[in-house]
């Protein structure tokens, strides 16, 4: 009877003993150290690192040719708009993004004489107004940022909000879960 309990007991000791080794590696990860963000000291130093290089040297080049001067400008032109989170009238120029582009799903618009592109995040449920879209629509949209890059010849606006003869056709969804 003895040699039955001890068969018993045996396997089971030993896979405690696994659970509780395998709980200590687990935690023992989730203690490291986590990065803190950089000072601005070290910020302007990545930054003057980062000009050096070969990428760097090139939209440095970017900023200060006529093109660069061009998105610039047009950043500029809406940029009281963006800050206030005021509407700006839009009239939508294309349906699709210029070639090549890798920005989701988008359109060209012009606000105040100047071509932008204006990107959506769209929740399938305001897919089907956002394609209802046509060319020469007139639309306000709202946004809190406006970027840009140089593959692209157009500032980047990032719509938060767009809506059609008083109707609302998009509104951002904050994303579940963080930032």
């Amino acid at each position: 009877m003895k040699k039955v309990i001890y068969a018993l007991i045996l396997p089971l000791v030993v896979v405690c003993g696994l659970v509780f080794a395998n709980r200590e590696i687990k935690n023992e990860t989730s203690k490291r150290p986590t990065t803190k963000p950089l000072s601005a000291a070290e910020r302007e130093a990545e930054l003057k690192k980062w000009e050096a290089t070969p990428e760097g040297i090139k939209f440095k080049e970017w900023e200060v040719s006529p093109a660069g001067r061009k998105v610039h400008a047009g950043i500029a032109n809406i940029w009281k708009q963006i800050s206030a989170f005021t509407n700006m009238e839009a009239v939508i120029t294309a349906l699709s993004l210029p070639p090549g582009s890798r920005l989701g799903f988008g359109v060209m618009a012009r606000i105040n004489d100047v071509d932008y592109i204006v990107t959506f995040e769209p929740e399938k449920s305001q897919l089907g107004q956002l394609l209802s879209l046509k060319v020469n629509d007139k639309i306000f949209i709202r946004s809190h940022n406006v970027s840009y890059a140089p593959k692209y010849s157009y500032p980047i606006v990032s719509c938060e909000y767009a809506e059609r003869d008083g109707n609302v056709i998009f509104k951002h969804v904050p994303r579940k879960g963080g930032c």
